[in-house]
C-alpha cells in the first residue's frame, strides 16, 4: 500500500486523502486518478473506500473535481467508439420512479426520429424494478448483450435495451455497491460522476436527464433533485457534452399501473399515442428534449411535431418491434398485448371511506408489488402488479376499488396488501394537483 505523503511529488496515502476531503479540501487531478486506479486495482482496502465515500458524501466535490472524477471512472473500463454512426447519439437517464415506463417508449421513438439511443441499464436507474426486468415480460427477449453486439445493434437498429455491463465504468459499479451498504446512495457527486461516466462510455454524445423526486424515488425533496439536475448539466458542460435535465414529481405513481407486464402494456399504448395523460405529457416533454438536443428538430414547435408524428403514424411502434426482434424477443405480443404474461388472480382494494384521494405513497405501492413479483428465493414474476390505480384527486365512495391487484401467489398477497393499504390517504377536500415537471435545467 502507498506510504504516507512526504513531498509534493510523492504518492499520497489513502488516509491523507480521506482526511483531506473530510476537512473540506479539493483534490488535484492526480489525486483523483490515484484514487480511481487504486480502487480498480484493489489496492485501497474496502474500509478506507467506505471512509472516503462518506467524506465525499458529507463534504461534496466541486464541479471541476466531479468532472475529472467522471472522466477517470469512464476510462477505468471499456469505452465504446461509434464514430462511424452518423446519427446523433443521445442517452436518456432517469433516477427511477414508480410506474415510469418512459424509457421503453423514448428509445424506439428517438430511433424512429433518426437519433441513436445506446440505452444501458444502470443500477441507480430503477426503483425496485428495472427497464430490462419490465421487458423480460416479452418471451425470449435477451438484454444481456456484450459490448460488440450492443454497438452493432446501435448501428443497425438505432437503439438497444441492455443490462448493465461490468466492463463499462467498473469503478462506478464497485462504488455503487459500497454506497448501498453504507447508506450513501443519495450523493450528488457520485450520482453525477456515475451517470455521466456510464453514459459517455456507452457511446453517448449527449444526455437528457429526468431527475425524479418524491416518495417514488430515492431522491425525496425537490431541492435535492434540482441540485442534482444542475450538477449533472454543469459537469456535462465542463466535459463539453450536451446535457439537459427535467426535474419531475413522482410522489404518486406515473400512469395507471405498476408491474412488469402491466407497465409494458401501457408502454405499447403510449407508442400508439394513447395511454394515461401524465405519461403522454412526460413522453412528449422528454421526447422534445431528445430531438432538440440531437439537432433533429430546432424549434419547440418542430420538436413537438416530430415527436407527435412518430407516435401517431406508427413508426415508433414499428421501431419497437424491430428492437425486440433484434434482441430475440417475440414481437407478436406487441400487436396483441393480451399474450403478455397474465396473473391467475385479481383482487380489488376497496376504499375504506368516502372522500378524495389526497396522497399516494408510491414507494409503499412499489414495495407491495416487489413482494408479489420477487418472492424470497422465487423466480421474478412479470405478471404481478397493480392496475387501474385511482390517482390523486379522484373522488371515491366507500368500497369503490382504489386499484386492482394482479397476483399468482396467495402466500405473498397478505403481506403485500398491508403496503397497498398504507399507500392511500383519503381526505374530505379535493387536493390541488402538483405539477409534473418542476423545473428545466439546461
Amino acid at each position: 500500500m502507498p506510504k504516507a505523503i512526504s513531498s509534493k511529488n510523492s504518492t499520497p496515502s489513502f488516509s491523507y486523502l480521506i482526511e483531506k476531503k473530510r476537512d473540506g479540501g479539493e483534490y488535484t487531478d492526480d489525486e483523483i486518478r490515484f484514487l480511481v486506479d487504486s480502487i480498480l486495482d484493489e489496492e485501497m482496502p474496502e474500509y478506507q473506500q467506505a471512509a472516503w465515500v462518506m467524506a465525499v458524501y458529507f463534504q461534496g466535490m466541486s464541479a471541476q473535481e466531479t468532472a475529472f472524477f467522471t472522466e477517470e471512472m469512464m476510462l477505468s473500463g471499456e469505452v465504446i467508439e461509434m464514430m462511424d454512426v452518423s446519427r446523433p447519439k443521445i442517452e436518456k437517464y432517469s433516477t427511477g420512479g414508480v410506474g415510469d415506463k418512459t424509457t421503453i417508449v423514448l428509445g424506439p421513438l428517438a430511433a424512429a426520429a433518426g437519433v441513436a439511443m445506446p440505452l444501458m441499464n444502470g443500477d441507480d436507474e430503477e426503483f425496485l424494478t428495472s427497464n430490462c426486468e419490465k421487458l423480460s415480460a416479452i418471451p425470449k427477449i435477451n438484454s444481456k448483450i456484450n459490448l460488440e453486439d450492443f454497438a452493432t445493434q446501435i448501428r443497425k437498429v438505432g437503439c438497444s435495451f441492455a443490462d448493465r455491463n461490468d466492463e463499462i465504468s467498473p469503478v462506478e459499479g464497485i462504488l455503487y455497491k459500497l454506497r448501498q451498504t453504507i447508506g450513501a446512495i443519495p450523493s450528488i457527486p457520485f450520482i453525477t460522476a456515475g451517470t455521466l461516466s456510464r453514459k459517455l462510455a456507452a457511446g453517448a454524445e449527449g444526455v437528457v436527464v429526468d431527475v425524479k423526486w418524491g416518495k417514488g424515488s430515492f431522491i425525496k425533496t425537490a431541492d435535492d433533485a434540482k441540485q442534482l439536475a444542475r450538477s449533472i448539466t454543469r459537469v456535462g458542460r465542463t466535459l463539453k457534452r450536451r446535457c439537459v435535465a427535467l426535474v419531475t414529481d413522482v410522489n404518486q405513481p406515473l400512469g395507471s399501473c405498476v408491474g412488469a407486464s402491466l407497465e409494458l402494456k401501457e408502454a405499447i399504448e403510449l407508442l400508439k399515442g394513447e395511454g394515461p395523460e401524465d405519461l403522454q405529457d412526460l413522453v412528449m416533454k422528454l421526447g422534445m428534449e431528445i430531438v432538440r438536443l440531437a439537432g433533429v428538430a430546432g424549434s419547440t414547435l418542430s420538436a413537438k411535431q416530430t415527436v407527435r408524428k412518430h407516435l401517431e403514424d406508427g413508426t415508433a411502434l414499428e421501431k419497437f418491434k424491430e428492437i425486440v426482434e433484434y434482441q430475440g424477443g417475440d414481437s407478436k405480443v406487441i400487436d396483441n398485448p393480451e399474450k403478455l404474461p397474465l396473473a391467475k388472480h385479481t383482487k380489488k382494494l376497496p376504499a375504506p371511506k368516502r372522500g378524495y384521494v389526497h396522497t399516494i405513497d408510491a414507494g409503499q405501492l412499489a414495495r407491495g408489488v416487489q413482494i408479489l413479483a420477487h418472492g424470497e428465493g422465487q423466480k421474478f414474476d412479470p405478471a404481478a402488479g397493480v392496475a387501474e390505480l385511482c390517482k390523486v384527486g379522484t373522488q371515491m365512495k366507500q368500497g369503490e376499488p382504489l386499484m386492482i391487484i394482479h397476483y399468482n401467489d396467495e402466500k405473498r398477497l397478505g403481506v403485500a396488501m398491508e403496503y397497498f393499504k398504507a399507500a392511500y390517504r383519503l381526505a374530505p377536500k379535493r387536493p390541488n394537483p402538483a405539477p409534473l415537471v418542476v423545473e428545466r435545467v439546461a
